[in-house]
């Protein structure tokens, strides 16, 4: 079997602008911080993505160029409001040739995404706060991805 690596990231903490449609949202100082440490916690455990699909909104495209400078970004818009099960299509999809991808999207998707992946129960959204990823390997080819095993997390919040 083939070992692959999925890192689910939601995006860094968002500013509130006023007037600003939801998508045009940009990271608040702190997500700026965060996502950054992000990176630097991606990094400290080896983790460099050969992909990194990214929903289009102005917070998720900076916490990938943040966190990931420099990585092959896709943009795509089917993660932006997506639910789980549509996030696994797109990572079912992904080149056979990846072997570690990263997917940076939003809330609930992204965290019920990873409590199916690894079969965790449910904490609520503070289980997945903004900047927090989770690391899950799959055993297999991505077309297989059903239930991975979690080996990580990382959350801003924690020191």
């Amino acid at each position: 079997m083939t070992a692959r690596t999925l890192v689910v990231l939601r995006h860094a903490k968002a500013a509130n602008p006023s007037g600003l449609a939801d998508r045009e949202r940009p990271l608040s100082a702190d997500g700026e911080h965060d996502a950054r440490r992000v990176g630097e916690a991606l990094a400290a455990q080896g983790l460099r993505p050969d992909l990194v699909l990214c929903s289009p909104s102005v917070r998720t495209r900076q916490t990938a160029n943040l966190a990931l400078p420099g990585a092959d970004v896709l943009f795509e818009p089917a993660i932006y409001e997506a639910y789980p099960d549509e996030l696994l299509t797109l990572i079912r999809r992904t080149d056979p040739r990846v072997r570690t991808l990263v997917l940076v999207g939003h809330n609930p998707g992204v965290h019920e995404l990873v409590r199916q992946l690894t079969e965790d129960e449910d904490d609520g959204d503070a289980g997945f706060p903004p900047g927090a990823f989770a690391v899950i390997e799959v055993d297999g080819e991505w077309t297989e991805l059903d239930v991975g095993r979690g080996i990580a997390s990382w959350s801003p919040k924690k020191p």
